[in-house]
């Protein structure tokens, strides 16, 4: 079997409860963005890991500008909501007219919100996405959504955390890249995101390299044993007592 598919075994593995992913096609992933403000989305997604991605053809990332959309004579996508007070409300129009232009050219898994209530974006929930084969991902901005987008075009929300952004751009910032690099392929060494984090709900645990000694600071003496049992019975030991330490309710779960 090749490195690719031994890692999409490893991440169903991961996703105990989500069903199974094995008769999907692996094909490349296509995420469609759309937001008012595109330019904030032009750096993220062209360098580092999603780059590289992009450039072996493993993930193509489609950024939409949702006034392109608008019938209003000046491409307005927002309004003020009927019940009154400040902020502006995003439309219903340009945004339906936008998803309906994509899901005539495929179909797509999910249609994501970046909202403050949606699900918690955790490694799990990256986890998942990253067998997916096309998704679009909806920035809010300004006070938020008309709620019909939500009821009637809107699959999937998420929240990268309990605080307010000025808009879902950095927020699907976020989202893409969590997702991104698990995707097969996509990093060099195919176990690194199986060591990452959270991913068995511990953290990582602490990591070290060369010189061995710098100015008296000492690189723990098991680390250059070279004993691979003990090295690996030490770093979980260590993953533990570190998540035991600074996020024990990961430990409860």
């Amino acid at each position: 079997m090749t490195s690719d598919f031994l890692h999409l075994v490893q991440i169903c593995l991961l996703t105990l409860g989500s069903g199974c992913y094995f008769c999907k096609k692996i094909t490349g992933m296509r995420i469609d963005i759309l937001t008012v403000v595109p330019e904030l989305l032009e750096s993220p997604f062209n360098h580092s890991i999603i780059k590289r991605g992009r450039d072996k053809g493993l993930v193509e990332i489609h950024v939409h500008n949702i006034r392109d959309f608008s019938e209003d004579k000046h491409r307005r996508t927002d309004d003020y909501a009927f019940s009154g007070g400040a902020g502006m409300v995003m439309t219903i129009q340009p945004i339906e007219s936008a998803i309906n232009f994509l899901k005539l050219q495929r179909d797509y898994d999910e249609v994501i919100y970046t909202s403050p209530d949606g699900i918690q974006l955790t490694q799990k929930v990256s986890n998942k996405m990253s067998l997916l084969n096309n998704i679009i991902i909806l920035c809010g901005h300004y006070k938020g959504i008309d709620q019909r987008i939500r009821e009637h075009l809107v699959t999937m929300e998420i929240s990268i955390g309990d605080y307010v952004l000025t808009g879902g751009e950095l927020a699907a910032a976020v989202i893409v890249d969590s997702v991104v690099r698990l995707v097969p392929g996509v990093l060099s060494d195919e176990t690194s995101a199986l060591t990452d984090s959270f991913q068995d709900n511990l953290l990582s645990p602490p990591v070290y390299t060369r010189p061995a000694d710098y100015n008296g600071w000492k690189v723990p003496e098991i680390l250059l044993s070279g004993n691979d049992k003990k090295i690996n019975e030490w770093q979980e030991q260590q993953a533990y007592e570190r998540t035991k330490r600074l996020r024990p309710d990961l430990l409860k779960d």
